[in-house]
């Protein structure tokens, strides 16, 4: 039997939600009706405003709240499974100095017009993200971190100079699915720029990411809001665990 529950509100089993959302309408009484209207077509019912505020003089934003008759079925719930070990600093250090013999290059950015740096930082820079450092802090891997407002070609361009293995890009700008364009524009860059087999490891992160697209886009790995530093440093060892000699060529270490 599958695992049924419902949103809870008040009390158990109520279905009460919550939802906001911003009407191209000034602040009225009759755009707050347009807001219970759309509140009953989303089958919230009964249906409450219980906030609007005015957003400049053509808008308006809502918090409605009401019953919903909907169920969520758990055992069908799909999610991305963290599928390697959490390791820790000492441990990814010993793995990619025993099995590379080299320090395990990273290049990080975020590409196209996104100036957000906060979620790349947090992963890169050794201040790190919830007590954890950034893979800065890890001796053996070599940090790369362009910053923001990176073009694609200029990305591509430094992962082939500093013989990055792994490439991370962080998107939050999501007006009109502008990460996902941009993704898909970069790792098509990728693809052309690198023989089959020998590109970097390619992962990109951000809020509005869906985990179970990477081969849609065309990435190794998604990791979405939350990720620490430590989860990202243990998936890329484990990667390392995977590539054959084809893949992941000895070369000298640069420092």
């Amino acid at each position: 039997m599958n695992h049924i529950v419902r949103p809870y509100g008040d009390a158990t089993g109520d279905g009460m939600i919550q939802v906001s959302f911003t009407l191209p309408l000034p602040h009225d009484k009759r755009a707050e009706g347009a807001a219970l209207q759309l509140a009953h077509k989303m089958g919230i019912e009964p249906a409450m405003v219980v906030h609007a505020k005015a957003m400049g003089p053509d808008f308006t934003f809502f918090v409605v709240y009401g019953s919903v008759h909907h169920l969520v079925e758990v055992d069908k719930v799909q999610v991305v499974e963290r599928d390697f070990p959490l390791l820790s600093a000492k441990e990814v250090n010993g793995l990619i100095k025993s099995r590379l013999r080299r320090p395990f290059v990273v290049v990080g950015a975020c590409i196209g017009t996104d100036a957000h740096t906060v979620g790349i930082d947090a992963i890169l820079n050794i201040k790190g993200f919830a007590g954890e450092k950034g893979l800065e802090y890890y001796s053996q891997m070599q940090v790369v971190n362009l910053g923001a407002q990176v073009s694609i070609p200029s990305l591509v361009e430094s992962a082939r100079a500093s013989k990055a293995d792994a490439v991370l890009v962080s998107q939050v700008v999501t007006q009109r699915d502008a990460h996902l364009h941009n993704v898909r524009e970069m790792t098509a860059a990728f693809r052309e720029a690198f023989p089959e087999g020998r590109r970097p490891i390619i992962i990109v992160g951000g809020p509005r990411f869906d985990e179970t697209m990477t081969a849609e886009l065309g990435v190794d790995r998604i990791f979405g809001k939350g990720t620490t530093p430590a989860e990202v440093a243990s998936y890329l060892v484990s990667r390392i665990a995977t590539r054959t000699p084809a893949t992941a060529p000895t070369r000298k270490a640069t420092r």
